[in-house]
């Protein structure tokens, strides 16, 4: 068997196979959100995958999917009168509102997200957030007696995405090579920071875009190029948003 051809078969099998499974799960969190506080019955709108999943770098097996709920700005406007900890009420009251459609699975908040758990072992970590005017979201934080985030995952999924398009694949692919590389050996990398050095990597790898025969000398590359990180470098800034990862 080729390179080429032992790489595409590598690369077939790191696919996500329950995506239909996924889809219907986020549409039913969707619908009951947006029949709760847009009074529309609709299980697409005001939500987006984000994390590995959103940004098209998750493979199979991945346990963990995160999604973003955009909420009305009056809502915000009604926790910040809370004397306590408004954040915290708003995780419980997001996990009441899921429980009505999931009421017989496990809901419960956890700091930042709401988590659904289902029995197949797949979880989902839902934020319920609200748009800013660049288009970044801010989230609540339970944590310390509670406060409001940032987070910015558009730009970080564009900027995958482009880079996908420009290597040819390349990018996608590698970062879940690399996934199954860090699940083998239980390697402590986050997906984001996979994400970031992979695609600073292959900014400069002189044989992007030339196909899976590469794909050998890719993975052998950016292993080299970890590798050289400076040990001491507590955090890099993520592709796209430039947040600390």
């Amino acid at each position: 068997m080729s390179v080429d051809t032992k790489f595409k078969t590598f690369c077939s099998n790191l696919s996500i196979p329950n995506r239909s499974e996924i889809s219907s799960r986020y549409k039913k969190i969707t619908r009951r959100l947006n029949i709760e506080y847009w009074d529309w019955d609709n299980d697409t709108s005001f939500s987006r995958y984000v994390g590995s999943y959103g940004r098209g770098t998750a493979i199979a097996g991945f346990s963990d999917l995160d999604m973003i709920f955009q909420l009305p700005a009056t809502v915000k406007v009604r926790i910040d009168r809370y004397l306590g900890n408004g954040q915290s009420a708003l995780l419980q009251e997001i996990k009441g509102k899921i429980q009505k459609t999931y009421w017989n699975t496990d809901v419960g908040g956890d700091g930042q997200v709401v988590v659904v758990r289902f029995s197949d072992g797949m979880k989902f970590e839902v934020v319920p957030a609200f748009k800013n005017d660049d288009d970044s979201y801010t989230y609540p934080d339970a944590n310390s007696g509670g406060r409001w985030k940032k987070t910015d995952p558009i730009p970080e999924i564009t900027t995958v995405a482009s880079t996908d398009k420009v290597t040819s694949g390349d990018m996608k692919r590698l970062c879940k090579m690399m996934r199954a590389w860090k699940q083998k050996w239980d390697v402590p990398m986050g997906g984001l920071l996979i994400d970031t050095l992979a695609h600073r990597f292959l900014l400069n790898w002189e044989y992007k875009s030339k196909g899976y025969l590469y794909y050998d000398w890719m993975t052998r590359d950016f292993l080299k190029y970890l590798s050289e990180q400076d040990p001491d470098k507590s955090y890099w800034l993520a592709l796209g948003s430039n947040q600390i990862v």
